[in-house]
């Protein structure tokens, strides 16, 4: 026991020993990003190189506000991400079940369909969506227009698909015997079971909100309308580029999502790794 104890302990060691210098390498572009939002524009592009914070944070986020009213896009941002995140995630729970667990006629037809849409960029689609949303409906620079159309996530569907489609059959057999409702068998039994494949896709949606820009940019002209991102791309001039203003943004966006991934990693490995074993 304690030669195996012992070896065990001497494999820990050898693997952190390695992953430490990728997690550094992996962490040293966000580290230059904190510093280079602590400099003036003309410290970015100094020769010297420069590993340590400066104090001009400060007034690199006052030029930012001035320039952008950078809080209220974050907190359009913020409102975009959850809201997008939570129907997304409701509705492709939705699809995946009804497509895992009920036999109806055009079912492979279906999945053929939401396969094939996994193909297609966005560039094919956004000019038709946009007229359709922006023309069509008349909804262009609303809360609709920018929550809506992205809602539905076709690798979402197959996502959820794959992991009701792991339940033991005889799990929800057993709760019809029993004269449960579908709905409840779906919200009470089959949903707390794929918690870890949720929180999974949750942070996947959250991050595709969060980074969007071109749908913002295009279905969105109002200045209060924008979100962090098509803000911070605003700093991009013809003839002046704020790059401090620029680099703290991007400090700014990058924080939320590091703090989704910590509070939900446990969940996110767990459902990335379920559909490994079966």
């Amino acid at each position: 026991m304690k030669s195996k104890s012992r070896s065990f302990l001497m494999r820990k060691i050898a693997l952190h020993a390695a992953l430490t210098p990728l997690a550094i390498l992996w962490l040293f572009p966000l580290w230059m990003m904190f510093v280079f939002s602590t400099m003036p524009d003309h410290g970015i592009f100094s020769p010297e190189i420069v590993l340590w914070p400066s104090t001009d944070f400060a007034a690199n986020f006052y030029n930012l506000q001035a320039d952008t009213n950078f809080v209220r896009a974050m907190f359009i941002s913020i409102i975009v991400a959850v809201i997008y995140t939570v129907l997304s995630v409701m509705l492709t729970s939705m699809a995946g079940w009804a497509l895992a667990r009920y036999r109806f006629a055009g079912r492979s037809l279906v999945i053929a369909i939401i396969l094939g849409t996994i193909t297609l960029p966005f560039a094919v689609v956004v000019i038709p969506q946009f007229i359709m949303v922006a023309r069509e409906f008349k909804l262009a620079n609303t809360w609709v227009a920018l929550i809506v159309p992205p809602l539905f996530n076709s690798l979402g569907v197959l996502f959820m698909r794959q992991a009701f489609s792991m339940m033991p059959t005889e799990l929800f057999d057993a709760a019809r015997v029993e004269g449960v409702k579908e709905w409840r068998i779906f919200l009470h039994i089959a949903l707390p079971l794929a918690r870890p494949t949720m929180a999974a896709l949750a942070i996947i949606l959250f991050l595709a909100s969060w980074n969007n820009y071109l749908w913002p940019l295009m279905i969105n002209s109002r200045p209060n309308m924008m979100t962090a991102p098509v803000a911070l791309g605003t700093l991009i001039g013809l003839t002046k580029v704020s790059w401090g203003g620029i680099m703290a943004g991007a400090v700014l966006l990058t924080a939320p999502v590091l703090v989704v991934f910590i509070f939900l990693q446990r969940h996110f490995i767990a459902g990335i790794s379920a559909g490994a074993v079966k």
